[in-house]
């Protein structure tokens, strides 16, 4: 007789990530906890807001990077030269063991990282850097981290998050 777990695991591992029922709750999480460590990672100044600025810390100091976020939406989707820098990060990042997830809410993400106007002129790419030596560790960079570890067992590279209503 099967049990509610082996059901849920067989789910697991047959439903594509976006259409399971079971993940949609958990990216549903994961959007409130990528707003809770981008605020955490704000109030400590470690956010790197831009392509070109997040690709010389990337050169700079791989080890530094904790997170990588790239945000796109409807009107950018087109963007040939976007989407060159959008690859060239993943595989930086894939070769740098950095966690990375995209947002379709370029606006959103703008307005949890932005000013109070929400202004920010490029927010396509978002790192988060490591904590400093002898801080606590960030728990919801923790809980990024492995769900970008469960999305790669999923083979899901680079999940989609989706940010809470407001």
């Amino acid at each position: 007789m099967l049990t509610p777990g082996d059901i849920r695991h067989n789910a697991l591992l047959h439903c594509p990530l976006a259409a399971c029922p079971y993940f949609a709750v958990s990216m549903q999480s994961t959007g409130k906890t990528l707003r809770q460590a981008l605020i955490s990672a704000q109030s400590e100044s470690r956010l790197t807001i831009g392509v070109y600025e997040s690709a010389k810390i990337m050169n700079d100091d791989p080890d530094s990077v904790s997170f990588c976020i790239l945000a796109t939406d409807e009107e950018y989707e087109c963007d040939i030269a976007l989407q060159i820098h959008f690859t060239l990060i993943q595989a930086f990042c894939f070769d740098n063991d950095i966690n990375i997830v995209r947002v379709n809410d370029m606006q959103r993400l703008a307005d949890i990282i932005g000013d109070k106007s929400g202004d920010v002129e490029d927010a396509h790419c978002v790192l988060i850097t490591n904590p400093a030596e002898g801080s606590w560790e960030d728990p919801a960079l923790e809980k990024l981290h492995l769900f970008c570890e469960e999305s790669r067992r999923m083979n899901e590279w680079v999940p989609e998050v989706t940010f809470p209503e407001r």
